[in-house]
Parts: structure tokens; sequence; C-alpha cells
């Protein structure tokens, strides 16, 4: 067993481990694979055209063990710091329950499972993309941006906003200009998402020496770009109804959830630097997720309320 900084306790590689089939599934990180689940079924739904059922559900597993091998990944590099962060201190590897060789075997196994499987069964464009999502997030963000620049979460995040590209590309085998606008929904969701959460856990990344947006540049320059990137967000989600790949009525339905987001983001522009409770960033926390599950629910009835409508006259 090996001390780190006399923060926490995990298991050294070459020892047998006391790892339970619950903590590998905490490896995969669970919620953000949820995510990343709904947001490439968002694209499966949305593409046009049509895959087999079966294929579908193959394509969404795939990705599902793709992010969760990007989050194996992940918790292997980053065991040294998430032993001292207290959001993190009790994962499977700093927690000693998982040793970091089993769970870099773990996760480097399942990446290469879900890119081949998704290319064998369905196409290989998605696979593509689906390996350069996993290697973004394992590779990019996490070994060199997470602790080299205070810009890490917006470059990075571009790893979380693929999948509705990935699971478009699964159906129709292209990337277009209706993919991209649904990655950038995520892509430009992100910063104000992360860095609502980064205020009020501040401390932790000054204790680990990530250089968070807040921690280098300070709440106020953060409060700003969180407003900055609400707007951003809150505008291209109504751009699939301009676009014509959505309807009127959902483009309403964005720009109600756009102002309210806005109105959160301004909310913690308007907390005083120093603010202990960090009541509205973590307001602004819990609706920026909520959020994002109901643009694309939005997107995904509105696509299958066309459907009903362009296909009721084959049932009369």
């Amino acid at each position: 067993m090996t001390v780190i900084d006399n923060h926490e306790v995990f298991a050294e590689d070459g020892e047998m481990s006391e790892a339970s089939a619950r903590d590998y599934f905490e490896l995969l990180k669970p919620r953000v694979m949820s995510l990343v689940v709904f947001t490439a079924f968002a694209g499966l739904v949305l593409a046009p055209g049509h895959i087999n059922p079966v294929l579908g559900l193959i394509a969404i597993l795939c990705i599902a063990v793709g992010a969760g091998a990007s989050g194996a990944l992940n918790m292997w590099y980053d065991a040294d710091i998430d032993a001292i962060m207290s959001r993190t201190a009790n994962r499977p590897i700093p927690a000693g329950r998982v040793a970091p060789s089993e769970a870099l075997a773990f996760g480097l196994v399942l990446s290469g499972f879900s890119v081949v499987i998704l290319g064998l069964a369905v196409n290989w464009l998605s696979a593509g993309i689906l390996a350069f999502t996993i290697f973004f997030y394992a590779v990019v963000y996490t070994m060199w941006l997470k602790r080299s620049t205070p810009q890490n979460i917006v470059i990075g995040g571009a790893a979380g906003a693929f999948p509705p590209m990935i699971g478009w590309a699964c159906v129709t085998n292209s990337v277009t200009i209706e993919s991209t606008v649904l990655f950038f929904i995520i892509f430009l969701w992100t910063p104000a998402h992360f860095w609502a959460l980064a205020l009020f856990k501040m401390r932790d990344y000054e204790a680990v020496g990530v250089p968070m947006l807040p921690n280098v540049s300070g709440e106020r320059t953060t409060k700003h770009q969180i407003v900055a990137y609400a707007v951003l967000t809150a505008v291209c989600a109504v751009l699939p109804s301009f676009l014509g790949f959505a309807s009127f009525g959902y483009g309403l339905v964005a720009a109600v959830l756009g102002v309210i987001f806005i109105y959160c983001s301004i909310a913690v522009w308007r907390m005083p630097d120093g603010d202990l409770k960090m009541i509205p960033a973590k307001k602004l926390f819990g609706f920026s997720i909520f959020y994002l599950f109901a643009v694309f629910s939005a997107l995904m009835f509105d696509r299958l309320a066309w459907l009903l409508v362009s296909h009721a006259g084959d049932w009369f």
C-alpha cells in the first residue's frame, strides 16, 4: 500500500486489490456516461435516415463503453490529485480498492473493444470519431491541458461534445452542419457548467495545483466568462430552428431555457467575490445539467413529432 502526501492510501501495482464489480463500474464514471449515452442517443434520433434497432443498440453500448474507458484512464492518471480533493478522495484508486495498473489495463481494453466493435458493426467513421474522443479526453485533456492551462475545460470540453456527432455518424456515415451544431451546443455549455462547479470547489483545485480559471484569473473574471458562455450556449441552442432541422416550437422552448440559463449565470455574476456559501453557483451548476437534458429532449421530441405528422397519411 502507498500513502500520497499523508492524504490517502491506495494499492500498489502488483498487489492483489480487493476491487468489486461496483468499484470497476465506478471507474467508468457512470454519471458522465449517462450524459454521453443520452446525447449520443439524441444524435441517433435526430439524424436523417434509419438504423437497424439492433445496430443502434450496439452503437449506444459501444459509445457508453468508450466513454467509460475514458473515465477509467482519467482516474488512473489523476489518482495522485484525486487522493487530495474532497470530492474525489473516495474514488476506487485513491481509496485503495483498485490498483492503478488494473485501472489502466481496464481502460485500454475497453477503449479498443468499443472502437473495434463499433467499426465492425456500424461504420468506421463513427468508430474513428469515438477513438479520437477517447484519445482527446484521456491524453489531450487529462494528461496535458488539465494541469497546464486555465482554459483546460474550454478546449477539453470538446471530448464531451462529440457523442451526438458520433450518434449522427452511426446513422448517416457522415459529419454535417447539423451534427456540428449539436457538438457546439455541448462545447459552449461546458465552461459555464464546469466553472460554476470550480467556483465552489476552488480550494480543492488550489490544493492540487490544477490551474482552474477561478484560481488563476480570479472569481470576477470567471463570472464574466460564465455569463459570456451562457449567452453563446443559449444562442447556439436555437440554431436548429433557423437551420431547418427543428421546428419553431422547439426554438421557443430552447429560447425560454436559454433565458433561464442566462439569468442563473447573471445571478452568479452578481454574487459577491469571496462568498463562502456560493449558492448561486451551486444553483447554476444544477440547472445547467437540467438545461442540457431539456434541450436535447426537446430536440428529440420535436423530431419524433415531425415523423408522426409526416407519416400520418400512411396510417389512414
